[in-house]
C-alpha cells in the first residue's frame, strides 16, 4: 500500500474523479509525488521508466480537465502511461507491471475503461482517436477525444495519414491531438520532422527572445504587456520554423508550451477544449524529467530493471551469457569489415537490435528510419537494387507492419536483403503486442524466401553468413534470450541452405525440432532414446531426411516456438500429405490465443514448451514413448 505519510495527495486519488476535488493550487504538488511515486515503484519492479516520468504534469492536467473515462484519452507510445495507470485506479499495484498476473506494459481496454485503446506498436493514436471522434458525433455525443502521441510515435507515416484524413474530412472532427515532443524514441528520434521541431524549440534567438522578455515584462498572467507578448510568439515562431505546416493540414496548431508547467497546461487546454474541429496542441517536454540520471542518460533509462533510486542503474559485475541480439551484433561488424556491401537499417530500434557499436563503427552504413517499419524494408528493397546488401534488423512483431512491403517490394522481385529478426516466438513481460509468435507462419508462405531459425549462438552466427551469402532474401530468426551456451566461433562459415542436422538417432519417434526448442527435444530425446532433428531451416525444408525417417519411424513430433496454426510443424505436415504419407504428427507450439506478459520461462511453461510440458505432452500421445528400451539406460546415465 502507498505511503501516506510521504504521499498524503496521491494516497486518496483512486480515480479522477477524485483527482478533480483538489483546487488547482494543489495540482503542482500532485505531480511532484506523483513522480516520486513512480520512481520508487518502478524501482521495484523495473518497467518501462523514462517516457512515464516526462509526461506527468500533461497526464494530470488531462485528467483533471477532461471527464475520463467518459471523455477519452488515447496514449501512444503505450509506455508513456504509468502514470495515467497511476491515477485511474493501479496505483496499489503499479509495481506488479510487466509481471505475471499483474499490470499490463501498455494501456489494454480489458485492464481499465481508462484505456480506451490498447497500444504496444505506435502511431496509432491519431488513427484510433479519430475514428471514435467520428463515431461520437454520428451517436450525437459531445464527449472529447484526445489522441497524446510523443516518443518518437510522430516520424511513422500511420500518423501523418490520420493527421491528412482528420484535416481533410467535410465535417470536421472534434478531435485533439497532443504532440509531446521529447525529441526522443527509444533512442534519439530521427527525421525530417524532428530536425523541423527541434529548430523550433533549439532556435537560440528565440528562446532569447522568450526569455528575456520573462525577465523584462514579468509572470504573463499578472502583467499586461507580458500577455501582449505572449500573443505575438506565434509570430516569432513563423519566423524561424514553418510551423503553418500543421495548419495547412487544417488543424489549428497552438505552441510549443512548456509541457512541465501546470499552469500553462491548465490555461490552454482549458480553451482547447472548448474548441470545435481538429486541433493540434504542441508540448515540449524532458524525457526522465525529475529524475537526474534519466535525464543524463534518457536511453539508459527508457527501460529499467529493479533498481534502487538513490543509486541508479548499476551495470552487474562480471561476463555474462551472450544473447541472440548480441551474437547479431558481434556478426554484423565482423560481416561489415569484410563485406564493403553491407548496409544496416533499422526501424528506431538501434538498442534494442544491437546496432549500437555497428552504427559508431560504420555511420555512413547504418541507417535508423525512425518508426517507419514499410519504408525501412522498401529502402533495403531500393538499396539491393543498386548492388548494396541490406540488413534490416528488426523485431518479429514490427516486421508484421511491413508485411506488404516484404511480399511486393523484396520477394515478389526477389531482392538480395537479409532479415535479422530478433524477438522471435515468446517474448515475455511486454505482452502480447510484442510477441513474435507468428514469424514463422508469415514467412514461409512467401515464395523466394529462405527463413532459418538457430538452436545455439554458434549456429545463429553461421545462418546470419549463411543469409548474407545466398543471393536472394533471407530471414534469420531469433529468440529474446541468451542461448544455451555453445561458444560462438570467429569465422563466417555458413550452412547447406535446407539441410538438417540429426542430432541423434533413435527409434519409434522422430522430434523435428525447429529453433529455441532444440534443447528441450534433446533433452526428452535422450531420456526417451527418440530421434532428434535440428531442423535448421523452415523453409526450404530438408525434404530427403524428412522423408527417410517418415519411412523408418511410428510418428513424428514436430516443435516450434511460433503459433502452431500455419507454422513449421504444418509444413512439415504439408510435405507428408504432398507425398502421400500417412503418419501420425504430432505438432508442439504456441496456442491459437494471444499470451499474456509474464517472463519468457513462464510463457513456454504455460504454453508446455519447456522441458516438463514436452515430456509430459509425448507421454499423453505416446504412452509407449516411456517403454523405449532406451530409456531405462538413458534415465540411469542422467
Amino acid at each position: 500500500m502507498i505511503d501516506t505519510t510521504r504521499y498524503p495527495l496521491l494516497s486518496h486519488i483512486d480515480s479522477p474523479a477524485d483527482l478533480r476535488l483538489l483546487p488547482e493550487s494543489e495540482l503542482t504538488a500532485v505531480c511532484d509525488e506523483l513522480r516520486a511515486f513512480l520512481i520508487e515503484s518502478v524501482g521495484k519492479s523495473g518497467g518501462h521508466f523514462a517516457a512515464g516520468l516526462g509526461v506527468v504534469e500533461l497526464t494530470t492536467v488531462l485528467h483533471y480537465l477532461y471527464a475520463t473515462p467518459e471523455d477519452r484519452l488515447v496514449w501512444d507510445v503505450g509506455h508513456q502511461a504509468y502514470p495515467h495507470k497511476i491515477l485511474t485506479g493501479r496505483r496499489d499495484r503499479i509495481h506488479t507491471v510487466k509481471q505475471k498476473d499483474g499490470v499490463a506494459p501498455f494501456p489494454s481496454r480489458e485492464e481499465s475503461p481508462f484505456d480506451t485503446f490498447g497500444v504496444g506498436h505506435s502511431s496509432t493514436s491519431i488513427s484510433a482517436a479519430l475514428g471514435m471522434a467520428i463515431a461520437a458525433a454520428r451517436a450525437g455525443d459531445e464527449r472529447r477525444i484526445v489522441a497524446i502521441i510523443g516518443d518518437g510515435a510522430m516520424t511513422a507515416g500511420m500518423a501523418w495519414e490520420a493527421l491528412g484524413h482528420a484535416g481533410g474530412m467535410d465535417t470536421d472532427p472534434n478531435l485533439l491531438v497532443i504532440l509531446n515532443d521529447n525529441r526522443m524514441s527509444i533512442s534519439e528520434a530521427v527525421g525530417g520532422l524532428t530536425k523541423m521541431l527541434g529548430r523550433m524549440t533549439g532556435n537560440k534567438t528565440l528562446n532569447a527572445l522568450r526569455e528575456g522578455g520573462k525577465k523584462l515584462l514579468g509572470d504573463k498572467r499578472k502583467s499586461p504587456p507580458a500577455r501582449f507578448v505572449k500573443r505575438w510568439e506565434e509570430h516569432w515562431k513563423g519566423m524561424f520554423v514553418p510551423s503553418t505546416l500543421f495548419e495547412q493540414m487544417g488543424f489549428h496548431y497552438t505552441g510549443p508550451i512548456d509541457g512541465h508547467d501546470v499552469g500553462a497546461l491548465l490555461e490552454v487546454l482549458k480553451t482547447l477544449k472548448g474548441l470545435k474541429g481538429p486541433q493540434l496542441l504542441h508540448v515540449i517536454t524532458t524525457k526522465g524529467k525529475g529524475y537526474e540520471p534519466a535525464e543524463g542518460d534518457q536511453i539508459g533509462y527508457h527501460a529499467v530493471t529493479p533498481f534502487d533510486p538513490s543509486v541508479g542503474l548499476i551495470g552487474k559485475a562480471g561476463a555474462k551469457k551472450p544473447t541472440y541480439t548480441d551474437v547479431f551484433s558481434d556478426w554484423l561488424c565482423d560481416m561489415a569489415a569484410v563485406e564493403p556491401t553491407l548496409m544496416g537499417i533499422t526501424p528506431a530500434m538501434r538498442e534494442g537490435s544491437g546496432l549500437v557499436r555497428f552504427s559508431q563503427a560504420y555511420p555512413e552504413r547504418y541507417f535508423d528510419v525512425a518508426i517507419a517499419e514499410q519504408h525501412a524494408v522498401t529502402l533495403a528493397a531500393g538499396m539491393a537494387c543498386e548492388g548494396a546488401k541490406p540488413v534490416v534488423a528488426i523485431y518479429s512483431t514490427f516486421l508484421q507492419r511491413a508485411y506488404d512491403q516484404l511480399i511486393h517490394d523484396v520477394a515478389i522481385q526477389n531482392l538480395d536483403v537479409l532479415f535479422a529478426i530478433d524477438r522471435g516466438g515468446v517474448v515475455g513481460p511486454d505482452g502480447a503486442t510484442h510477441a513474435g509468435s507468428f514469424d514463422l507462419t508469415y514467412l514461409r508462405c512467401l515464395p523466394n524466401l529462405v527463413v532459418m531459425a538457430p538452436a545455439d549462438e554458434n549456429e545463429c552466427r553461421k545462418m546470419l553468413s549463411t543469409g548474407f551469402r545466398h543471393y536472394g532474401p533471407a530471414a534469420v530468426r531469433y529468440p529474446r534470450d541468451v542461448g544455451p551456451g555453445v561458444a560462438v566461433q570467429p569465422t563466417l562459415d555458413t550452412l547447406p541452405i535446407g539441410k538438417a542436422e540429426l542430432r541423434q538417432r533413435g527409434s519409434r519417434l522422430a522430434l523435428l525440432a525447429f529453433g529455441a526448442l532444440v534443447p528441450a527435444a534433446e533433452a526428452v530425446g535422450r531420456e526417451f532414446g527418440l530421434t532428434v532433428v535440428n531442423m535448421r531451416f523452415i523453409k526450404p525444408l530438408d525434404r530427403t531426411l524428412i522423408l527417410e525417417l517418415a519411412r523408418s519411424h511410428d510418428g513424428f513430433v514436430t516443435l516450434e516456438d511460433n503459433a502452431i496454426a500455419g507454422g513449421a510443424g504444418s509444413a512439415v505436415a504439408e510435405l507428408l500429405a504432398a507425398e502421400g504419407i500417412t503418419l501420425p504428427i504430432q505438432h508442439l507450439g504456441l496456442p491459437d490465443a494471444f499470451l499474456p506478459h509474464a517472463s519468457r520461462a513462464q510463457l513456454l511453461a504455460q504454453a508446455g514448451l519447456d522441458l516438463d510440458g514436452v515430456r509430459a505432452a509425448i507421454l499423453r500421445r505416446w504412452p509407449q514413448a516411456a517403454g523405449n528400451p532406451a530409456t531405462a539406460a538413458a534415465r540411469a546415465a542422467g
